[in-house]
């Protein structure tokens, strides 16, 4: 039996929908929106006394079961279907005596103005604005006329609705623009969602006396789980929210039915603010066999180690997915702009949500665990939050580590899934969450000083085989004495603060274009400037090009450490200019003949990645390369001229000696790395 018109013109037309009715029968049609899933919105606004327009009835039973319900009685129901109309006065005569069936084309209605508190549409804006032709808004406009005549001022037109991106925002603008309040609420599914994807969405149009002159809108949404409505400051953000409600809803029934290929991300926002509360990542393990207790787990990632690689990257999560042992791992990051009370609170909060990401094939009633490291949710305080013309918005934040140390971070807001500089601290400093030692020990202030930074610790990886460089400096049977090194981004000061102290003879200078970052790496990260470190508030492009034409040949090493402010290009650290072959001949300039050039790539555009390579290798023909594991940085260590190349058992020798000369009085050498074991993986372009 064919029901679905043959054109979308045929949903206008009374000839179409008398066929419809007549070829469906008795069995009531209700396209989307069960009586149950609307009746929680509906009740907030039909009152019993009202006098409700329902427009397009159809064979719904929606009116019917609001009367049995007590909801409202005085209801007139409109179809241009005498087939319908006739059909539903037949089921309800005798037994609904104040409902009434009336063949009437909403488009011109017979009813005197004002006369209605409620128009109930269902679906029915959905049937006639299936385009967006000239002829097609006329008629949209045409009932949106009549259904404004016929409502009182403070009546309500509610319009059931699939929401499809050009019919919300043909209804918000015009009735906002009307001076009318509007808000979307979204219906809690209570249906077979793997009959019915989409979710169904309730306009509620609130009639108001137009004020002359006035362009105040009033825009609000209602997310299925709570009922304080959101306010959105305009049309387009409206319609955006209930487009990423339609995502979510298309991708929890995608997912419920087949395993994922590649990993899902989403944010879960805070009801109040509307800021991402949780980040979720969707993992599967194609190699674990299931069985009944291992379908599905959740994983709470502690604060503060969210950008560890681990649980940062897809190939950690994935590493993490498959040692759990489960066949869906959701990993779920904690934003620091949020507050969290514990692992109890977040399973209750998240509990509802992630089982709609629930694997196929989960048995009913299943216990989902929720897992995390040590059993909690970690620690995170935010020390300092700032913000730059250079930078953007950045926080500095101490956090747990795996076990009992403890990490300041610098955080660009910006591009927040990267530290930016890292440091540990030699005490923890008093954090919300930690248990007291002694109970007579006085709370900490808001003043307290922060903890002691272990300068003797480099948390990054790459500054690590950056200051094992340095092993490429003196001669053969020599070691680097007294040293000019030029470094050039600051960051938290790690870097040039480690030389500074390792290397008693060197003189360290840094390029800094932003001063905030000074007073940041000054106050927060314990670094400081003496006789043998200055810092210089300039551009790196332009210090480096003075001193090119002023002071050639002056430096034994060179480092630059900077990170790129433009997220659009595939190159996070440098910024291209720092690069470009022009720039890299003046860099040449002021370093000493046998010096070296320390430069932290990262970059992800393999065509640009080979491109910074080849002006590199035109600048200096000695070029070697160091990967870091599990991060996209790469250390290059060039040097101007062939003489400097060494075997790898040279620079292993050379690395134990440097790092032996190194360790002293005052100078104490953290065991967690060595300079041979860094170069170790060092290879020659």
């Amino acid at each position: 039996m064919e029901l679905l018109p043959r054109s979308p013109a045929e949903f206008g037309s009374a000839r179409y929908w008398d066929r419809f009715f007549r070829q469906r029968g008795q069995r009531p049609f209700e396209w989307y929106g069960a009586f149950p899933e609307l009746c929680p919105v509906l009740y907030k606004y039909v009152r019993p006394r009202d006098k409700v327009l329902v427009v397009g009835c159809g064979n719904s039973e929606l009116s019917e079961q609001m009367y049995d319900m007590g909801m409202c009685e005085d209801i007139v129901n409109i179809d241009i279907s005498d087939a319908v109309i006739r059909q539903m006065r037949e089921r309800s005569a005798g037994t609904r005596p104040s409902m009434s069936y009336l063949l009437m084309d909403m488009l011109q209605m017979d009813f005197p103005d004002s006369h209605f508190q409620v128009v109930l549409d269902k679906g029915t804006l959905d049937a006639l604005l299936t385009d967006e032709e000239e002829a097609t808004l006329a008629k949209v406009d045409q009932m949106f006329a009549e259904i404004s005549r016929v409502l009182q001022v403070g009546g309500r037109y509610l319009c059931v609705s699939l929401a499809q991106a050009h019919v919300l925002k043909k209804a918000v603008e015009h009735f906002s623009q009307e001076g009318w309040v509007v808000r979307v609420h979204q219906v809690a599914s209570s249906g077979d969602k793997q009959q019915f994807v989409l979710p169904v969405f309730v306009y509620v149009m609130t009639k108001f006396r137009k004020i002359p002159g006035s362009s105040a809108q009033i825009l609000e949404i209602c997310p299925e789980d709570q009922d304080k409505p959101m306010r959105v400051e305009s049309a387009e953000r409206l319609v955006a929210a209930v487009k990423d409600r339609q995502h979510y809803a298309l991708l929890c029934s995608q997912i419920s039915k087949t395993p994922c290929r590649e990993q899902v991300s989403l944010d879960l926002c805070d009801k109040e603010s509307g800021k991402p509360r949780y980040t979720l990542h969707v993992v599967d393990s194609p190699s674990v066999k299931p069985s009944r207790d291992n379908h599905f787990a959740i994983f709470i990632i502690p604060q503060g180690r969210e950008t560890e690689w681990l649980f940062g990257t897809e190939e950690g999560r994935r590493q993490l997915a498959a040692s759990a042992g489960f066949g869906r791992l959701v990993t779920v990051a904690l934003h620091r702009e949020q507050h969290y009370e514990g692992m109890a609170s977040i399973q209750a909060e998240l509990s509802g949500k992630v089982m709609e990401l629930a694997p196929p094939g989960l048995p009913a009633r299943q216990q989902v665990p929720f897992l995390s490291v040590g059993g909690d949710i970690g620690v995170r305080a935010v020390r300092h939050c700032g913000s730059s013309p250079l930078s953007g918005d950045f926080v500095v934040e101490d956090v747990r580590g795996d076990g009992t140390c403890y990490f300041r971070r610098l955080v660009f807001l910006q591009n927040r899934n990267v530290v930016q500089s890292e440091a540990r601290l030699l005490a923890p400093t008093p954090l919300p969450g930690q248990k007291k030692r002694r109970k007579d020990k006085k709370k900490p202030s808001p003043t307290e000083p922060p903890g002691a930074i272990d300068k003797s610790y480099l948390c990054c990886e790459h500054h690590k085989a950056m200051v094992a460089g340095l092993c490429l400096l003196g001669g053969p049977d020599a070691l680097p004495g007294e040293l000019a090194v030029l470094v050039v981004g600051l960051g938290g000061g790690s870097l040039p603060l480690f030389v500074h102290d390792y290397f008693s003879q060197a003189r360290v200078a840094v390029v800094e274009i932003d001063p905030s970052m000074l007073e940041v790496a000054t106050r927060w990260f314990g670094f400081s400037q003496g006789d043998r470190m200055q810092v210089h508030v300039s551009d790196g492009l332009d210090y480096v090009a003075k001193l090119a034409a002023e002071a050639p040949a002056q430096y034994d090493a060179i480092m630059f450490d900077v990170d790129s402010k433009d997220l659009t290009v595939g190159m996070s650290c440098p910024p291209p200019a720092f690069v470009e072959k022009p720039f890299l001949q003046k860099v040449k300039t002021i370093l000493k003949p046998e010096g070296v050039f320390v430069l932290n790539l990262v970059c992800r555009d393999a065509g640009l990645k080979e491109s910074v390579l080849a002006a590199l290798r035109d600048v200096f023909p000695l070029l070697y390369a160091r990967s870091i594991q599990g991060e996209v940085n790469e250390i290059l260590l060039c040097q101007a001229g062939p003489a400097g190349r060494r075997s790898p058992a040279e620079l292993g020798a050379r690395a134990r000696a440097l790092e032996a000369a190194l360790r002293g009085p005052g100078r104490p050498w953290d065991g967690s790395w060595a300079l041979a074991d860094t170069l170790q993986a060092l290879h020659i372009l």
